[in-house]
């Protein structure tokens, strides 16, 4: 089940909050390989590492490193301070964080009583990509607004891992992370989705929440099979908390893959089947042929939900400004248009609940 391998780090290749990604040689070759430093401590060139290379095995795109697992001749310190949540539990690397809702945090009596998000609009989408377009959508009509991520547990475990977060954490388009269920190594740490979004109102003191999956995605191919199906209890979370969710649609003209190809299957099931409260789901009014197919796709969506047609005019330029770099399974801003303009008009839509 893991592929395990002894290294040497060669060279630092480049590093980001939280995250250090290397070359390391192994009898193999050599390979790109991610530490978490939190984890395992800071690598430098000539240490002994320890690796998991499954994932780069499989060539997977999104995850594609070999992972160091630890530094064995060079352990870091333990760790100090409160907190007892313990995250990736029973794994090799369980790790132990200060969870916001436990009793040693200070923000305990804060969310111990909580129970509402005080109408506050919730973005919940699909994939991780999705987060930058959908604060693209947002920032263009409302700049200036507090905007957490709140994030799932479905992609990729530790938030470290997005380069994406890092930057938009950096430039303030967020106020922070709120890591939630096994996730972690966000600035906010949550049991489950539910104190994670109450988090993100009552700790970050935000306006508006998006919730995805972290990086990363998985998918069988199968109608139930996919780690998207959390976006329907996401909405279904928001809305019992007396927030206002906003439903973005994956949508796709680059994905070829039929179930995937204009309105994704995966957003049909988690808001037609998963979410059984209502959402503001945003229809991009694309044109052409395409935009009437998305539109027609999406109907059966308001039997549950309200549908709300969202302008794109506009949106294309404030996707090409963004400050981070715009990709899905592989795909650039022009590559899949469409699929950026949907989370942007989501963005876009829940500016428009802002008093």
């Amino acid at each position: 089940m893991i592929r395990w391998r002894r290294g040497e780090v060669v060279r630092i290749r480049r590093e980001w909050p939280g995250a250090v990604e290397l070359d390391v040689a192994t009898e193999e070759g050599q390979a790109r390989a991610l530490a978490y430093p939190a984890l395992v401590g800071r690598p430098e060139p000539g240490d002994a590492v320890l690796l998991n290379t499954t994932a780069l095995a499989m060539g997977l795109g999104t995850g594609g490193y070999a992972m160091v697992v630890a530094l064995p001749d060079r352990l870091p310190e333990d760790p100090h301070g409160p907190g007892h949540l313990v995250k990736a539990r029973y794994t090799p690397l369980q790790a132990t964080v200060l969870g916001a809702d436990e009793q040693d945090s200070p923000h305990h009596e804060v969310l111990r009583e909580a129970d509402s998000l005080d109408g506050m609009p919730v973005v919940v989408a699909d994939l991780h990509s999705a987060l930058p377009a959908v604060l693209c959508g947002l920032y263009g009509s409302r700049p200036g607004v507090r905007v957490a991520y709140v994030m799932l547990d479905g992609g990729a475990l530790p938030a470290w891992f997005s380069m994406s977060c890092a930057r938009l954490r950096e430039i303030g388009w967020l106020c922070g992370t709120v890591t939630t269920g096994q996730s972690f190594g966000g600035d906010v740490e949550a049991v489950t989705v539910h104190t994670g979004l109450l988090a993100a109102r009552h700790v970050l003191s935000a306006d508006v929440a998006v919730v995805t999956q972290g990086p990363g995605n998985l998918g069988s191919g199968t109608r139930w099979g996919f780690s998207g199906v959390s976006a329907g209890e996401a909405v279904n979370a928001a809305a019992v908390l007396s927030g206002r969710p906003v439903a973005a649609l994956r949508v796709s003209e680059g994905d070829l893959r039929e179930r995937h190809l204009g309105l994704s299957h995966h957003s049909l099931t988690a808001y037609g089947r998963v979410a059984l409260a209502p959402a503001r789901v945003a229809v991009p009014e694309l044109p052409g042929d395409f935009g009437a197919r998305v539109a027609e796709q999406a109907r059966p969506l308001g039997e549950r939900h309200e549908l709300v047609p969202v302008p794109v005019d506009g949106l294309h330029d404030a996707l090409k400004a963004s400050p981070v770099r715009l990709s899905t399974m592989g795909r650039g801003l022009e590559e899949d248009l469409s699929y950026f303009l949907a989370s942007a008009a989501a963005g876009r839509l829940a500016a428009s609940l802002l008093p």
